[in-house]
C-alpha cells in the first residue's frame, strides 16, 4: 500500500458487492464498508447486472462501473462523502454559493 506524506495508509479496495439497500466494499486492511446506495442514485437505479460489472481503478483506489458512468472513490467512502450529485448545487465543485 501507498502512504500520503502524513504517514496515514491510503485505503484500497479488494472486492465490492451489494446488499438490496447498501453498496458494500472489502479493504484491503481488512475492514468492510457498507455504504447506503441512497448516496449513489446512478448505483441505486442500474441493474443487478450492471452493478455487478465493476472494476477497481487506481489500484483499488476507486471503483468504476462503464454501464453507468459511475466512479466512486475509496478516501471518499471512508470519510463519510456520498455522490456529489446529491450536493445543492449551490455546494458543487466549480459553482458559487450566490
Amino acid at each position: 500500500m501507498s502512504t500520503s506524506k502524513a504517514g496515514s495508509v491510503r485505503p484500497l479496495a479488494v472486492s465490492v458487492s451489494f446488499t438490496r439497500d447498501q453498496l458494500v466494499v472489502e479493504l484491503a486492511d481488512g475492514r468492510t464498508l457498507a455504504t447506503p446506495l441512497e448516496w449513489f442514485p446512478r448505483l441505486r437505479e442500474a441493474t443487478p447486472d450492471q452493478r455487478a460489472k465493476w472494476e477497481l481503478i487506481g489500484r483499488g483506489g476507486g471503483i468504476h462501473w462503464a454501464d453507468i458512468d459511475e466512479d466512486i472513490s475509496i478516501a471518499g467512502l471512508v470519510a463519510g462523502r456520498p455522490s456529489i450529485e446529491l450536493l445543492p448545487k449551490s455546494k458543487k465543485p466549480g459553482r458559487r454559493a450566490v
